[in-house]
This record gives structure tokens, sequence and C-alpha cells, in this order.
């Protein structure tokens, strides 16, 4: 009997999906050159297909204003806020952080671990909006299957306040 269960047991293993898969993100704010610049406030959330937000992986805000003045004005991230952000308490240990300068930044997921957690098998898109004070707002999106039966790559590219976003996923 117990040579059954084990058995069983095993064979459900072998179908259950891997949660070690890697979901890496690239985007890249670019040098504007402008009389008063400010570091965009940028949000990178998963969403289904029909635009439910699914997982929140990043805000970046400027933290270090007086009394959290900074989370008044995630907000501007509009899409974000409405499909997520009001929701959230600021800060999110892992998610929130500080403003970036103009360049590449890269950040990275692995499955099972938080913020990704347990993302539930199917089709998804990436989502990065940005906004800036005294600027625009932008946002790309960018599709993406999970968990990823193979290595693949997609990618968007902006015209104002994000130069390009880049998924990629691995098994």
């Amino acid at each position: 009997m117990r040579l059954a269960v084990s058995a069983a047991l095993l064979s459900g293993l072998a179908t259950t999906p891997a949660l070690a898969a890697d979901l890496n993100v690239s985007l890249t704010i670019p040098t504007l050159k402008v009389a008063e610049y400010h570091r965009p406030y940028v949000a990178v959330w998963i969403e289904k297909p029909d635009q439910t937000a699914v997982k929140t992986l990043a805000v970046w805000y400027d933290t270090k204003l007086a009394k959290r003045e900074g989370e008044t004005w995630l907000k501007d991230m509009r899409q974000w806020w409405r499909r997520a952000g009001r929701e959230m308490k600021m800060p999110v240990d892992g998610v929130t952080g500080a403003t970036r300068a103009p360049g590449k930044h890269q950040i990275s997921f692995k499955g099972g671990a938080n913020p990704l957690g347990n993302l539930p098998p199917g089709q998804y898109n990436l989502v990065v909006e940005a906004a800036r004070e005294v600027g625009g707002r932008e946002m790309l999106k960018a599709p993406f299957q999970w968990p990823p039966a193979k290595a693949a790559t997609a990618s968007a590219n902006g015209s104002s306040e994000l130069s390009a976003i880049v998924v990629s996923t691995k098994p």
C-alpha cells in the first residue's frame, strides 16, 4: 500500500510545473534634455490579457520626502494606480524603492519567491508605467507565458518617458 501511495505522489510531482523559472526585466529610462528634469516614478506589474492586475513587482518613487509625501504622487501613474496601487499600503518590502537615474536598469524575479510568488500558469503582460513631474507619462507592455516552456523574450519601445522594456523568461 505504501509503495502505491509513494508512486502516486511521485507521478503527481512529475506533472507539477517547476517554480524555479526566472522572469527578467530590463527597462531603459532615457536621458532627456529639458529645462527642469525630475526622475520618473515607475511601476512594474503583471496583468492578465483582460488588463486585470495580478502582481506589482516594483514601484520606484521619491522615498525620501518628508512625511512620506512621495506617496502622494503615486497616483500620477494612472493605470497602475487604478488597477493595483490604490489598494496597496506603501512602502512594500522588496517592491518599493527610490527613483532611478536615466540609463538601463535590470530587475530579476524567481518563480516561487516574492514578489512574483506562485504565479498561476497562463498568458500575461508585463507592464511598465512611468510618470515624471513637469514631464509626461508613458506605459509599455510586453507579453509573456508563465511558466515558460523554453526561454523567450518580448519587448516594447517607448517614445518619451521610457526608451524600451525587455522581458525575458526561462524555465
